[in-house]
């Protein structure tokens, strides 16, 4: 599988750039290491804990900002047996990028391109009476039969058919996987509280899903893959995992849930690694507002450095006075606000910190560095927030090994 273009059917002025194995960073304002070998391990992790279960590692969301591809190859290297996306261009990206393996995509408006998708050997979720309709009528013209997942709604109020709509959808599924015309491979559903393991809601959408997959068994269906589990189900509920489950953020070595424990709670390692350099070091007097509105003021004589990062590359506006970053080993909070393209640290008088050096913004919990989680907790948000938004004037440098 080749990853030298790792997306190949995005716009390339969405595409993060990325930097050859081993690449120098000098010149560079910014970069983001990628550890392959991690999520490969963190995927083996994953799987040891799923016991007889098979892993459906999930890559939506261009891998939660690791790249699409390069995590496809980790997460197969690692044990997973299938991938997902959410939306089917990613899962088209993927395919033409010569990813072979199984790939579930759940995300297409009505009118989709879904002959193409059936010609691309991906599977397709039903979680609606018109998308089962779309697809078989797809595969009629493509004259192949579709692979679908049915997608259930056990409690989340979100995707997924229930009530009547999913009675009717079992007949049907059942009339059309008897002419060939689709198979039903599998079916899911997803947690409203996995993180929250002993939240009522969860046993009783896992008694959901085992009452609705006895419903479909009843109009004929055979589902080979009933999957209900995403990363906190995985680590925290084995009694979910059926035949296969489905995380995502673990893949990437973040603790779904934090509350509990961190990434080497679970045998996880982070996967990402966020640097930049100093671009500007000055000194400045007591009492001066710093960025814009004048949101933080010295309160004595100190140092400032220029890390030129912003929300236009995905650092949160909101954590203005509070993301964390460490440079030489000592930790700091974003001085005042954070601006499109850059954002500003009080140093300390003593700082002997000079332009070029690194900043680091993302690390590993273990080698005391600020985490996703750090940055998630200071804007009271997730850990698959911070990685995801990474963008793409950050170029991307996969490690192996590291």
């Amino acid at each position: 599988m080749d990853i030298s273009n790792p997306h190949p059917a995005l716009p390339s002025a969405a595409t993060p750039s990325l930097l050859p194995t081993g690449a120098s960073t000098v010149g560079l304002s910014a970069w983001a290491d990628i550890d392959l070998s991690a999520i490969s391990d963190n995927v083996a992790e994953l799987s040891r804990r799923a016991g007889d279960a098979e892993v459906m590692a999930v890559i939506k969301g261009d891998a939660y900002g690791h790249g699409l591809v390069p995590v496809a190859g980790a997460a197969l290297a690692g044990g997973a047996t299938h991938l997902a996306v959410a939306q089917l261009t990613e899962a088209l990206a993927a395919r033409a990028a010569g990813v072979t393996a199984p790939i579930l995509t759940w995300l297409f408006a009505p009118g989709a391109d879904l002959a193409a998708a059936i010609r691309a050997d991906l599977t397709l979720s039903a979680g609606a009476p018109w998308a089962l309709a779309e697809i078989a009528a797809a595969a009629r013209e493509t004259g192949m039969t579709a692979r679908i997942h049915l997608k259930v709604d056990t409690g989340l109020g979100r995707g997924g058919a229930w009530r009547e709509d999913l009675a009717g959808m079992f007949v049907d599924a059942a009339r059309l996987q008897a002419e060939d015309v689709i198979d039903v491979e599998g079916i899911f559903s997803h947690f409203a509280y996995a993180d929250s393991p002993d939240h009522p809601t969860v046993r009783a959408q896992q008694e959901t899903f085992v009452a609705m997959v006895a419903d479909a068994e009843r109009a004929g269906l055979r589902p080979r893959l009933r999957h209900l589990s995403n990363s906190a189900a995985t680590l925290t509920n084995p009694s979910a995992h059926f035949d296969m489950v489905r995380p995502g953020v673990a893949i990437y070595g973040l603790s779904p849930v934090p509350d509990i424990g961190g990434p080497a709670h679970f045998g996880l390692r982070e996967a990402m690694r966020v640097t930049a350099r100093l671009i500007a070091v000055k000194d400045c007097p007591a009492g001066q507002g710093i960025s814009y509105a004048h949101l933080y003021t010295t309160p004595e004589a100190t140092r400032l450095g220029l890390v030129p990062l912003g929300y236009a590359d995905g650092i949160p506006r909101h954590a203005s006075n509070v993301g964390p970053m460490q440079v030489h080993g000592r930790g700091y909070t974003v001085a005042g606000r954070v601006c499109m393209d850059q954002m500003v640290l009080d140093l300390g008088a003593d700082s002997p910190a000079q332009a070029g050096d690194e900043v680091v913004l993302i690390g590993r919990e273990a080698d005391g560095e600020p985490t996703a989680q750090d940055w998630a907790t200071a804007i009271d948000t997730i850990n698959y927030e911070i990685v995801t938004r990474l963008g793409p004037r950050v170029p991307r440098r996969y490690l192996e090994g590291s």
